[in-house]
């Protein structure tokens, strides 16, 4: 759980979602932007979140649910501070995409769609993070990492710590 969403407590969680969708209730396709500034707000979308969605906007439980599980860039628990995604693009797959993986893993003790302990890490993969020129690549959060070797790992992670 976020610093910030236990500061807040459930209450003060509620009052946020509520403002969310108040802020963009009664605009054309306003489920993806209340999902997204929910997203942006907490890291993850919590089933009350969604269920709060579905009936300030009147629709069932089921679309506002595939709606989020549709989109990879919604998250339905939280994540730790650092989210690593690990391009698996056929450029990356070629130039060591299993070697940079199972390093990260190593490292961290965790595996894929998992958060470290300390909420610090969470680790998945992505399709493509669009630089396939310094193939392999990762992203941690928004900065990016690229002409990997498995060797790299454990500094680049260092930062991070």
């Amino acid at each position: 759980m976020a610093v910030a969403e236990k500061a807040l407590g459930e209450a003060g969680r509620r009052a946020k979602v509520e403002a969310i969708i108040a802020a963009n209730q009664g605009k054309p396709g306003a489920l993806l932007p209340i999902l997204r500034g929910i997203q942006r707000e907490f890291g993850y979308l919590a089933e009350a979140d969604l269920l709060a969605v579905a009936q300030a906007l009147g629709l069932p439980m089921s679309k506002v649910y595939g709606t989020a599980t549709f989109y990879s860039l919604f998250a339905l628990k939280p994540k730790g501070k650092y989210v690593i995604r690990v391009c698996e693009s056929a450029p990356c797959h070629v130039e060591g995409f299993p070697e940079i993986l199972e390093a990260i893993k190593a490292e961290l003790g965790i595996g894929l769609g998992e958060t470290t302990p300390d909420w610090k890490f969470s680790l998945e993969t992505t399709s493509c993070i669009g630089v396939c020129g310094v193939a392999p690549a990762i992203m941690i959060n928004d900065e990016v990492y690229g002409n990997l070797t498995p060797e790299a790992i454990p500094q680049i992670l260092a930062q991070y710590k």
